[in-house]
């Protein structure tokens, strides 16, 4: 995919999808939206990218909603349809990284705010930038929180950090939201981009099957009572002992070797 608002590019089994309006800190347009639903929807079926890369071009991650696309009806006081916007733009790009398969790594560069960090929070794994500075800014413009933030930050943070959080919205730097763990990994600017490569290619290299496995019943864990986490467990795990990555790994533990898995 070659278009301006977002830049794809596979190496080595990695597909880096890149938000790239730097210009307005890459808030979302309508064309972002579609064309990062698009990327990852490609993205799910490429079958030569085995984890995914979610970075922001120059200095921010993203911002969230470009409120300059509607700033003509807020200052001619009509009410905005933001139902609409979630309906259409980030609850689906939101549901998507959920429900891919594939691991999903959010390189936070730079400054994430509104629903840039819902969009960072549904991923998978995130690293930062000890440049990364987090926001949840939505009360700021009387708003409440939105694109999957609230779901996350609460299972995150639990209820009272949450409501801290939410309610006071102030800015959280990288330091701060790895203790909090909000992120995985702050790394140095200088370093940051190569220490994301050797994570996410180490999750391409990994066994594909049994990650998605993982990934579907760690999303069920968070939503159900403990036996329908052990029964859903255990139809997982039956899928995974007949993958040929398990075998691959079982020799490779018993011959005391690395195991070269396949991703089948």
């Amino acid at each position: 995919m070659d278009q301006k608002s977002v830049r794809t590019e596979v190496k080595n089994s990695v597909l880096w999808i890149r938000l790239n309006r730097p210009d307005v800190l890459n808030a979302f347009n309508e064309q972002m939206g579609t064309d990062l639903h698009e990327a990852l929807k490609d993205g799910e079926k490429n079958p030569k990218a085995r984890a995914i890369v979610l970075t922001g071009e120059g200095r921010a991650f993203s911002v969230g909603e470009d409120l300059n696309t509607s700033r003509g009806m807020y200052e001619s006081g009509k009410p905005i349809l933001l139902g609409e916007v979630l309906r259409s733009k980030y609850n689906p790009i939101v549901a998507r990284i959920r429900r891919m398969d594939k691991p999903v790594l959010a390189a936070i560069n730079g400054v994430t705010a509104g629903a840039g960090l819902g969009l960072a929070l549904a991923c998978d794994l995130r690293a930062a930038s000890e440049k990364a500075t987090f926001h949840e800014a939505f009360i700021k413009v009387g708003l409440a929180p939105d694109s999957g933030t609230s779901f996350w930050l609460t299972r995150i943070l639990g209820l009272a950090k949450a409501m801290e959080v939410v309610m006071l919205g102030e800015p959280i730097d990288a330091t701060v939201a790895l203790h909090l763990g909000l992120v995985n990994w702050v790394f140095p600017e200088g370093k940051f981009e190569g220490e994301v490569e050797k994570i996410a290619e180490r999750l391409a290299s990994g066994p594909t099957k049994a990650i998605a496995l993982s990934k579907r019943a760690l999303n069920r864990a968070i939503v159900v009572d403990l036996d329908s986490a052990l029964e859903y467990e255990t139809y997982l795990q039956e899928i995974a002992g007949k993958s040929k990555d398990h075998v691959e790994g079982l020799k490779a533990f018993f011959e005391k070797r690395q195991p070269k898995f396949t991703g089948e």
